[in-house]
């Protein structure tokens, strides 16, 4: 392993940073530990190009911001490195590989989803999702209740969703401000540690905050606006890019934290795709580089397939995929660019680190809804509802269970809790599964 250089690091050229983000662009697979994993590796220890201190700030500060951590640390390094054509080289290379390759497959997935072989591989691929989600799960779970007051938290996010079907912005919001509260008054409930306040900050920068955030949020709508103009309000594109910009403004955690309420509106509320459809995506995701989240363009590309008017299908998807990844990510490039020059004072911050680790104690309670929700919708067939009093929960048709997806699902598990198997490998495994056991009636 090289040496990591703890005080002096080295600049690159311009080409150099844009030939190493891409390089990075096309091999962040596995998930965000994955890819925080690689850009350390690549810039820190190897290139030394940030130290180590400035590093493990940057990815606190990405924490804190609502989006995938691992490119906002991206956009940073690149920001940190070359300013603003720094900061926009790093985050535009660390998405475009994986939309192209997503968005390529949602084409095939638009039009193959119908067959009977395609069927069958996705029913592997479902499978395996369980499992990764439910590891998902654990992993977050084991890193964020280290309280009482943080399980406490979970428990109640998980029974607001999944009892209460309480709206997911609301659950985050009531949770950051438990947070808060807690950390002005009862810091030990959060397990905060102390700052050092008597360190000396730098000049607040509201000058280049402001002009970032009046341009990126231009940048932001823009489409929006042209959408609006010429389609309306009423086209499913603007639902589209309005649905998607809301979340994400809230979308703290990590995308398994948001994926539950994405899942359930765009399934339940818009009625843009099946359960099932919402799953298989997630697979895709899951093997592609870059975000996870950037299943969001998968979603957004099936809901302008099949409400086309007035253009083809093709062309719909097309440009529903390229609204949803625009709104979902432009807003990364505006958090980094307004507030980067705050980190030393965020650091500091100790309120608003109650309120996200209150929220990231939250984040357990809501993929355990949505891992119960996959559950649900992978092992059978048909789910409904059951009242149970003023309260209505999903429930499932017993006599719909499927065999084969337990099976796949269970093996799946098994390779990634026993056997230490990478995702990859796993979901190729629960995929050709898929296939096998798809001939079963």
């Amino acid at each position: 392993m090289a040496r990591v250089n703890l005080t002096s690091p080295q600049i690159p050229t311009f080409r150099e940073l844009v030939r190493v983000s891409a390089r990075i662009g096309c091999l962040s697979f596995g998930g965000p530990v994955g890819q925080i994993a690689l850009m350390h590796r690549e810039l820190v220890e190897e290139r030394q190009w940030v130290t180590e201190d400035q590093y493990l700030h940057a990815l606190n500060f990405c924490h804190l911001l609502p989006g995938p951590e691992a490119q906002q640390l991206a956009i940073w390094i690149g920001w940190k490195l070359h300013g603003l054509r720094g900061g926009l080289a790093a985050g535009l290379l660390f998405v475009i590989p994986g939309a192209l390759v997503i968005l390529a497959l949602s084409i095939l997935y638009g039009y193959a989803a119908h067959l009977t072989w395609f069927a069958a591989l996705f029913l592997g691929i479902k499978a395996a999702v369980l499992a990764i989600v439910v590891q998902a799960l654990l992993r977050v779970a084991g890193r964020a209740l280290n309280t009482g007051f943080k399980r406490g938290i979970a428990l109640a996010a998980f029974a607001a969703l999944f009892v209460l079907n309480l709206p997911f912005p609301l659950v985050v919001l009531t949770a950051g401000a438990a947070g808060t509260i807690a950390a002005a008054t009862r810091p030990d409930l959060l397990a905060l540690k102390q700052t050092d306040k008597a360190r000396e900050l730098a000049p607040r920068p509201w000058g280049a905050s402001i002009r970032a955030i009046v341009v990126g949020s231009l940048i932001w709508v823009a489409p929006m606006v042209v959408v609006f103009t010429t389609l309306g309000p009423d086209h499913v594109l603007w639902q589209v890019g309005a649905f998607f910009s809301k979340l994400a403004i809230v979308t703290f955690g990590g995308a398994y934290a948001v994926l539950a309420y994405m899942a359930q509106q765009a399934v339940q509320g818009f009625g843009w795709l099946s359960a099932g459809e919402m799953a298989d995506g997630l697979g895709l995701a899951e093997t592609t580089p870059g975000p996870l989240i950037m299943v969001t363009q998968y979603v957004g590309y099936l809901a302008a397939f099949r409400a086309p008017e007035p253009f083809t299908p093709l062309s719909a998807g097309i440009i529903g995929a390229a609204l949803t990844t625009w709104v979902t990510f432009a807003p990364c490039f505006l958090w980094i660019f307004a507030l980067a020059p705050w980190i030393e004072r965020l650091e500091h911050a100790h309120k608003l680190k109650g309120g996200l680790a209150a929220v990231t104690a939250a984040i357990v309670g809501v993929i355990a809804n949505l891992s119960l929700w996959f559950a649900l919708h992978v092992l059978f067939k048909r789910v409904g509802s059951v009242k149970l009093g003023a309260l209505t929960i999903s429930a499932p048709e017993l006599a719909s269970f499927d065999w084969r997806a337990a099976v796949l699902g269970a093996l799946a598990a098994f390779l990634i809790f026993r056997r230490k198997w990478n995702i990859i490998r796993v979901l190729a495994l629960s995929a050709a599964g898929g296939l096998v056991l798809g001939q079963i009636a």
